[in-house]
């Protein structure tokens, strides 16, 4: 605790030092044998943009996976092929994208969609379509947002072009999705 109080104090001098006028002097004695830590880069806009388009096309395609054994409908089945072949073909394209530039995308799902993966994997027949429909049509949702965003304000171009690409494509599972009869 000792520890903890003198590196805030010292941290707390050299941030009252660097307000202070110019003209001052301030001689601050700063312990640093009491922080350990390491300084991360935060991934670029653009890493995350790669990474959030991965990670969505991953997503679709396990989703659809369980979708071609769990759900009851035909239609469902239809559509979560539909799903496969198109976030395949998206994922092939992203990193053809991505081969132009320095960034590669991490296709590791976030926990939102793990969870969302788990509770679908314990749903069957009506009651997996429902869930499914209505996940379909969130996960488009968000997709569109950041493709439409990212068309609009990226800026590496390969990835822009990927997106304003993608736009009327997602747009249009979107709308299959709200169409689905569950």
């Amino acid at each position: 605790m000792k520890l903890k109080t003198s590196a805030l104090l010292s941290a707390a001098a050299i941030a009252l030092a660097a307000c202070g006028p110019k003209t001052e002097t301030t001689n601050v004695t700063v312990d640093t044998s009491v922080t350990n830590e390491v300084a991360v880069a935060l991934p670029s806009a653009d890493q995350v943009f790669a990474n959030t388009a991965a990670s969505s096309d991953a997503f679709e395609i396990a989703a659809a996976k369980l979708a071609l054994t769990n759900a009851g409908s035909p239609g469902i089945k239809k559509f979560a092929q539909m799903m496969i072949d198109a976030h395949t073909e998206s994922t092939a394209k992203l990193k053809t994208a991505a081969g132009a530039t320095s960034v590669t995308p991490d296709p590791t799902l976030t926990q939102d969609q793990q969870q969302k993966l788990e509770a679908l994997q314990a749903l069957k027949g009506a009651d997996f379509d429902r869930a499914y429909a209505a996940g379909q049509v969130g996960a488009h949702e968000s997709t569109l947002a950041a493709l439409k965003d990212y068309s609009a304000n990226g800026a590496v171009p390969q990835f822009k072009a990927f997106a304003t690409q993608l736009v009327p494509i997602v747009t249009a599972h979107l709308n299959m999705a709200k169409a689905l009869k569950v």
